[in-house]
């Protein structure tokens, strides 16, 4: 009983240390001008991540636990779907799909790509060639953060004057804080660090959990251990919900599903004994699919654009969900 109340505790610090982190680099963006550019959206979606960053390196370089990092990375991106489908509840009586831009299909339809190329690696990927040099790194790894930078240009450039009012906003808002640079650069810093212990403790319980319950990797990954790092990029998306920013929740959600594409690379050279998803249960598979289909449904739902709800739920947010749970099911049954 003492592993779940310790993996409890865990959830507990990354979920309130994360919610400090973004508020403080919000603070050191504003004070230093960085958060009236382009780079504050992309500091917030790096700082919501590092949970899901800490927990994968260390699951592969402490524990040796590549399916475990592998899940947790791909489980987030599932789970980050399912809070924008959650999202519905707090939307009143219109369907969040409805009242968000339609320019969020350039940032899901790059995680579909992204996440495709993920699975392909999963499942094929010993049948391609390695980076000899490099560790064995898989070229897909580099390709990654290729693509993402490319994503990142063209959500930019196709949404530059709402992406910069947002982003004065934001920086005028944390600017009128009191805390000084310093301050918040200790508390930053501080914050990151109870992240990275909780982070780095999380695959020692999650193995032990697995060991515990006979439950797998993939299943812990996917599940427990996705939703314990995804706490952050959840206090934030339902924060700007509550004060009407559902565009900023949705694009904050997607565009950490694509930051966690990033982190596969990162943990890739981090894993010396081979390619990264060449080495890890064909399991993870769906979870990879499942993201990608709850992307899909986002892009149909900000095509169509519902106007009514059934009952307290859109229907695409609705399907979300279910796809969602089938997945976990089957997940569990496949451990």
């Amino acid at each position: 009983m003492h592993v779940w109340l310790l993996f409890a505790l865990c959830a507990a610090v990354i979920m309130y240390s994360g919610s400090k982190l973004v508020h403080h680099g919000d603070v050191i963006a504003a004070k230093t001008s960085l958060g009236r550019n382009w780079l504050g959206l992309v500091l917030l979606a790096v700082i919501t991540s590092l949970p899901e960053l800490f927990t994968a390196v260390s699951s592969v370089t402490i524990k040796d636990l590549p399916d475990m990092a592998v899940s947790s990375t791909i489980g987030s991106c599932m789970f980050n779907m399912l809070v924008i489908a959650t999202l519905d509840f707090v939307s009143r009586k219109t369907p969040v799909s409805h009242m968000v831009h339609e320019g969020h299909i350039i940032s899901a339809g790059f995680g579909i790509v992204l996440m495709g190329f993920a699975a392909i690696d999963i499942l094929f990927g010993s049948h391609l060639p390695v980076i000899t040099n490099l560790n064995k790194i898989d070229p897909l790894t580099i390709a990654y953060p290729i693509v993402y930078l490319i994503a990142m240009k063209l959500i930019f450039s196709y949404e530059k004057t709402r992406l910069k009012d947002f982003v004065q906003e934001e920086a005028d808002s944390a600017g009128d804080s009191q805390q000084s640079l310093k301050k918040a650069i200790a508390l930053f810093v501080f914050n990151a660090l109870l992240i990275v212990a909780a982070a780095c403790y999380l695959p020692e319980l999650g193995d032990q959990i697995g060991k515990m319950t006979g439950w797998g990797q993939s299943f812990i990954g996917s599940s427990l251990l996705a939703v314990a790092t995804s706490l952050p990029e959840a206090a934030v998306a339902f924060t700007a919900a509550r004060r009407g920013s559902f565009d900023m929740a949705v694009a904050s959600l997607l565009g950490s599903n694509l930051f966690n594409i990033v982190i596969l690379s990162i943990t890739d050279f981090c894993y010396l004994k081979g390619p990264l998803l060449r080495s890890v249960s064909p399991v993870n598979t769906l979870a990879a699919l499942t993201a990608m289909i709850a992307m899909a449904i986002v892009v149909i739902g900000l095509t169509y654009r519902p106007q009514k709800k059934i009952l307290f739920i859109g229907g695409d947010a609705a399907a979300i969900i279910v796809v969602c749970f089938l997945a976990n099911v089957l997940l569990f049954i496949a451990h």
